[in-house]
């Protein structure tokens, strides 16, 4: 006969085929004169046995049937055995799964945004319009086009001074100016097609963030491979298996990459999924096309219907503001989830890149600083790698990098949306200045009251007010500067 002994309680098992006979005193509680702290733990101990084996009877342990349901939740075992947190509790909701929440929240914003836009079709009909995708117009933008291709060049140009100096016939100087040549011709150029042609907005961003990509690419190259070389020439090598070598097919993989950091081979991966690249690709015209759809439905209405919101009355102001937000942040999040997730994926897919880490979890980001960060892992690896740390090698305090590194962000901001634009009031630039002072303020909040109040600053200037403000700002500067043209 099998004997389970816990808590005071005998208790036979199937095979021995009679009742409970014996049910011994238990020992004197902690509070009684009698008891010890030896006499505790045993008996917590025997508590711990004999709920986890009653939990394995109920579970339809080793003896199984129904002398599992006799024997199990005896009125005699403790029901409560440890101190333990409601789940919603502030010492424990964090511990929790929130799946199911998170459930209802996406069946709630379904069912209520599904709402809002049959009651705007009903009253304000279809607005797309049927020009919205493509026009006759479009043709007008055939010389962007050929920037686009044209831009091509200058990696080839970068590559042929790279290389010049592994064969030896122009010194270090040399290859530093041209590089400086070929980077400032590879941003003037398209800014000058740009401003020269009567294009789209669209057409003139689509252009300016492929410059900006390109660019940042170039002088990952070029700043890569004066390291390789310095490190290869050097007498105390940090690596001694570097050696400098330069290889047009790796400058090729490299601008078609998803990754703005060069270096000669990059992890890959074994195949190509066809039908998960179809499965991505599909959702990419699905959210883009919502994107257009939120745009043309929601945005341009009231873009239209409002006035300067650094003139005339404030309330009117902060009301234009907050109801541009959420279709704002509609349209910011799924341009996140098309270019950061879908396509980077898509073309790490095509060409087996290995590395897919694009974005982090930047929506739990504790200040502006975890931010920026986490959201363009790209740009940020970049920075790091060619601004940030090269002005601390060079003996440049933590704070002077960190406004430098913002400063070079803030201009390319600026190009790829002025210059589409054909306006330089510099909304953009100052927008991503003003991250600095947040980066601080949002440190100290966070040390000084705990993550959350940091990362509701974050999600209030983004999305609340930052970018729905340079919206309504860039819009009504480009109707008062086409007024005056007109």
């Amino acid at each position: 006969m099998e004997i389970l002994d816990s808590g005071g309680v005998t208790v036979p098992t199937e095979n021995g085929g009679s009742d409970l006979d014996t049910l011994r005193h238990r020992k004197p509680r902690s509070d009684s004169p009698a008891a010890s702290p030896s006499d505790d733990a045993n008996d917590a101990q025997g508590m711990a046995n004999l709920a986890g084996d009653n939990e394995i009877r109920e579970s339809g342990g080793r003896g199984g049937g129904e002398a599992d349901v006799r024997y199990t939740y005896r009125p005699s075992v403790p029901a409560h055995r440890r101190v333990r947190e409601s789940p919603l509790s502030s010492d424990a909701i964090f511990k929790q799964s929130h799946a199911g929440l998170f459930n209802l929240c996406v069946v709630v914003l379904v069912a209520v945004n599904s709402r809002l836009i049959i009651e705007n079709l009903m009253k304000y009909g279809w607005l797309i319009r049927t020009d919205f995708w493509f026009s006759s117009t479009s043709l007008r933008d055939w010389p962007l086009f050929m920037c686009c291709l044209s831009l091509s060049i200058f990696p080839l140009a970068a590559f042929t001074v790279e290389k010049l100096v592994l064969e030896k016939c122009i010194s270090e100087p040399v290859v530093i100016f041209l590089h400086v040549i070929i980077t400032m011709t590879e941003v003037f150029y398209p800014v000058y097609v740009t401003l020269r042609c009567d294009s789209a907005f669209l057409s003139g961003v689509t252009l300016m963030l492929l410059t900006c990509i390109v660019w940042l690419k170039l002088v990952s190259y070029a700043h890569t491979n004066y390291d390789i070389r310095t490190l290869a020439n050097s007498a105390d090598k940090a690596n001694p298996e570097v050696s400098y070598y330069v290889s047009l097919k790796s400058l090729a993989y490299f601008m078609l990459a998803p990754t703005l950091c060069y270096q000669p081979s990059y992890p890959r991966s074994s195949c190509i999924r066809k039908g998960w690249v179809a499965r991505q690709f599909a959702k990419l015209v699905i959210f883009t096309g919502f994107m257009g759809f939120i745009i043309e439905q929601y945005i341009n209405p009231i873009v239209r219907n409002s006035k300067h919101p650094l003139k005339g009355d404030l309330l009117y102001g902060i009301e234009r503001v907050l109801k541009l937000s959420v279709p704002n942040l509609y349209v910011w999040l799924c341009m996140f989830y098309c270019f950061f997730h879908l396509w980077l994926n898509i073309l790490a897919e095509l060409l087996c890149f290995g590395d897919r880490e694009f974005y982090k979890d930047w929506w739990n980001a504790k200040s502006v600083g975890d931010y920026w960060r986490m959201w363009n892992m790209p740009v940020h690896k970049w920075m790091v790698r060619h601004v940030y740390f090269p002005c601390l090698r060079m003996n440049i305090p933590k704070v002077p990098a960190i406004i430098i590194a913002f400063l070079v962000s803030a201009v390319f901001h600026e190009l790829c949306i002025a210059v589409p634009c054909r306006l330089f009031k510099l909304w953009a630039f100052l927008g991503i200045m003003f991250q600095v002072p947040l980066v601080f303020i949002t440190n100290y909040l966070q040390e000084r009251f705990g993550s959350m109040v940091g990362n509701m600053i974050f999600w209030f200037t983004f999305c609340i007010f930052g970018q729905p403000m340079c919206v309504l700002l860039y819009y009504h500067d480009l109707m008062n500067r086409k007024g005056t043209m007109s």
